[in-house]
């Protein structure tokens, strides 16, 4: 097996050091534009291949600039990924360990305040999701919470109001408002952060058509008996058949939608649910059905998500700001689409772990390009502030891919990643766990409430239906991994006993 490399190999040693940037030289440092949508999964991004959906928009900073194929999340939740993208550490580091009750400490060190101090405008438009309010930004209007879909509250600049129409479409023209009042003479950051397609998966009432009947193909684990795993797996609370609700079905009408939406709503919904109460569904053709009405409302979602994009991305190329604006799509975890039977992410496995990531860098990035390195979230933090030539503060974790971007592939990339999840006893019932991944293996430790070991070949099992960890023939390749992992909590300064995080 190959030898694992260290993954940070880059950074100085000494604390608080900073590393130089390549480009700190730069005259003209590039613009910021960073498009993060909420449980978007990348099997949901046409640019990726799966054929599930369109989304012309976000294909084209694909076929402008970089697809990245294996970018990893550090916690596959909102708030966590959140604090990891704004801080560039992990959760143990920066505080937010899970979505209960944690509220980020603003005080610490954020690559937006680092912008912001090397002359950068700075605005934060849409979902925070951190329980405090934000910092180092010049403008900020925020959702508070998860947010509504329509007409929904927002924080403006510490100020309370209420904004009217679809959430996503309101982000999208903040956002391209905030552009046109700008100062034209500086560089800027700006954080578009989206709601959707977070459930309970609420389309845009201009996108409920009602001749559309479509029908999503059905993923291979669909039903999934969940043997040759442990209790985990089986015990969680996040299925489609029995964790889903008449409120993530619309199959009642729905108070919270407003007035002016609520015809069309009911105009789409109530002759479908009539036709479904009639057919008297049960076993696997209710959950069928129930797969089907998820796919319909969660991809509306993401095809206005996809709109906004295309938006900004014409306003950018109109106003000739495209040609010095780095544009960047990605999302805060994956999620599952029926795999497993599963919705929501929070688990090691692949469709969870892994996220969208788009990168258009014009001059840069060659367009059309892919790369298959293990990247993530945690090096966002580092990629903008190199861009803009602004030196890495050493406490940082991840580390930059603008070689990757600029087509280099450095030999001390990492081949290993580390991942940790914290959130039990919380929502959907997933237990703690931690693990180490490479390109083929992933060996997990699930510790609370339960006590056990996993291993998955990728090679061989590419859907994680059995582990492996017990098997004789895997015997050496669980001795690396072990290795690696212990390697991986030293330096990653991971402690024995999880930490509390900074609770509201």
């Amino acid at each position: 097996m190959k030898a694992f490399r260290i993954a940070h190999a880059l950074f100085f040693a000494m604390a608080g050091l900073l590393l130089p940037s390549a480009s700190l030289q730069a005259k003209n440092p590039p613009n910021i534009v960073f498009i993060f949508s909420d449980d978007h999964a990348w099997q949901a991004v046409s640019a990726y291949g799966s054929g599930l959906n369109q989304t012309p928009n976000i294909d084209r900073l694909a076929n402008e600039g970089m697809r990245f194929d294996r970018c990893l999340v550090p916690n596959s939740i909102c708030g966590p990924s959140r604090a990891t993208v704004m801080t560039g550490t992990y959760n143990h580091i920066n505080g937010f360990i899970d979505n209960s009750g944690c509220r980020f400490d603003g005080s610490q060190t954020t690559f937006p305040k680092l912008l912001q101090a090397a002359n950068y405008q700075t605005a934060m438009i849409g979902k925070w999701h951190l329980g405090s309010d934000p910092t180092g930004f010049d403008h900020w209007q925020i959702l508070p919470g998860q947010g509504q879909y329509y007409n929904p509250p927002m924080i403006k600049n510490g100020e309370k109001i209420r904004e009217h129409g679809y959430v996503t479409n309101i982000i999208t023209d903040l956002s391209i408002d905030w552009l046109k009042q700008r100062d034209p003479s500086r560089p800027f950051l700006l954080m578009c952060h989206h709601k959707a397609p977070h459930r309970n998966w609420s389309p845009d009432t201009a996108k409920l058509d009602p001749s559309n009947n479509h029908q999503y193909p059905e993923p291979e684990t669909l039903f999934d008996d969940y043997s040759g795993r442990g209790k985990g797996v089986s015990e969680q609370d996040m299925s489609i058949a029995k964790t889903m609700h008449d409120g993530d079905m619309k199959l009642k009408p729905s108070s919270s939608i407003p007035k002016e939406h609520r015809e069309k709503w009911n105009a789409y919904y109530e002759p479908r649910n009539e036709a479904f109460r009639k057919a008297k569904l049960e076993g696997r053709d209710l959950i069928r059905w129930k797969y089907q009405r998820y796919m319909h409302d969660y991809l509306s979602c993401i095809s206005s998500v996809d709109d906004g994009v295309g938006k900004i991305l014409d306003y950018l190329k109109e106003s000739g700001l495209d040609e010095n604006t780095i544009v960047v799509y990605s999302s805060d975890q994956g999620f599952y689409l029926g795999e497993h039977g599963w919705f929501d992410k929070r688990w090691i496995f692949e469709e969870s772990l892994r996220t969208p990531l788009l990168v258009r860098w014009p001059e840069v990035v060659k367009p059309g390009s892919t790369s298959k390195r293990i990247v993530s979230n945690l090096d966002f933090a580092e990629t903008f502030l190199e861009a803009a030539g602004v030196a890495i503060p050493s406490e940082m974790q991840g580390r930059s891919l603008v070689p990757l971007l600029k087509g280099n592939e450095p030999e001390d990339w990492r081949e290993s990643f580390y991942y940790h999840y914290y959130e039990f006893p919380g929502v959907h019932s997933v237990p703690r766990h931690y693990g180490v991944v490479t390109d083929r293996y992933k060996l997990v430790h699930v510790y609370k409430p339960y006590d056990y070991w996993e291993l998955y070949d990728l090679e061989k099992d590419p859907h994680e239906m059995k582990s492996v960890y017990d098997n004789p023939e895997y015997a050496e390749t669980r001795k690396v991994l072990e290795k690696e992992l212990k390697r991986l909590r030293t330096e990653l300064k991971v402690q024995d006993k999880d930490p509390k995080g900074t609770r509201k």
